[in-house]
């Protein structure tokens, strides 16, 4: 039986005794109906993870465990991948961090563009950005990944594009005459630039050319913005990354 894996913000070490968050307590008794003596796995996003023993479950929301063991295995990507995806609409954006995660991205941007008709602002933007990093930390509870994979605020395209970032830079256009493994290979980082629903606009993509970024496509078909960045993700991570095929 697989050992539930749950995100726990703090430090900690061996021998410690700890309350959980109540969104982990929530999850633990609610959800998975945990009861005292079971074991879980936790992690703080730092690196490496602990075998716990649950304690006792007080007042049907509060979960004390014993911290155990820790482990150093990290499932570190080989490549350093951020994702600057173009913000799409509710279950769309979802669905691509959650895949993003899982195939190993180190860093997601979200980016604001012509044809983007997600407006964020104010608390509307701080609401989305708390859903967002609690859909990443979910999805790094599922995979296995151990260090929370940066999440920056949303950005203007022509803001980030012009930002100095090492490494190969790659945006997605059905247009483009080159396909992915036409590109040198990378050292180590990758930064992906994925559109929205509606795709770039020209001017967009001329000025990401112009930074330094390269256009390659996937096949003859056009992808929904969803698809494409998993696609991208993947293709990636076989080429140069840990995925194997």
């Amino acid at each position: 039986m697989r050992v539930p894996r749950i995100f726990h913000d703090g430090i900690y070490a061996a021998g410690d005794n700890i309350q959980l968050s109540p969104d982990a307590s929530h999850h633990v008794i609610n959800v998975l109906h945990m009861k005292p003596g079971q074991s879980i796995i936790l992690f703080n996003g730092g690196g490496g993870y602990f075998d716990c023993t649950i304690q006792s479950v007080v007042r049907k929301h509060n979960v004390d465990v014993e911290i155990g063991q820790h482990h150093t295995d990290d499932k570190t990507p080989t490549l350093h991948l951020t994702l600057a995806q173009g913000v799409a609409r509710g279950q769309r954006m979802d669905y691509t961090l959650q895949k993003a995660v899982e195939l190993g991205v180190t860093g997601i941007v979200p980016v604001l563009c012509e044809h983007g008709t997600v407006k964020l602002a104010g608390e509307r933007q701080d609401k989305r950005l708390e859903h967002w990093r609690k859909l990443i930390i979910n999805a790094c509870e599922q995979c296995g990944v151990n260090r929370i994979p940066s999440l920056q605020s949303p950005q203007n395209l022509d803001d980030w594009v012009g930002k100095q970032c090492t490494g190969l830079k790659i945006i997605l256009h059905p247009e483009s005459e080159r396909s992915l493994s036409h590109l040198r290979q990378p050292d180590r980082n990758i930064v992906l630039l994925v559109g929205p629903e509606g795709g770039f606009s020209d001017r967009e993509v001329r000025l990401a050319l112009a930074n330094g970024y390269q256009a390659v496509r996937f096949g003859p078909r056009v992808l929904r913005t969803e698809t494409a960045a998993v696609v991208a993700i993947t293709a990636c991570q076989v080429l140069w990354g840990d995925i194997c095929a």
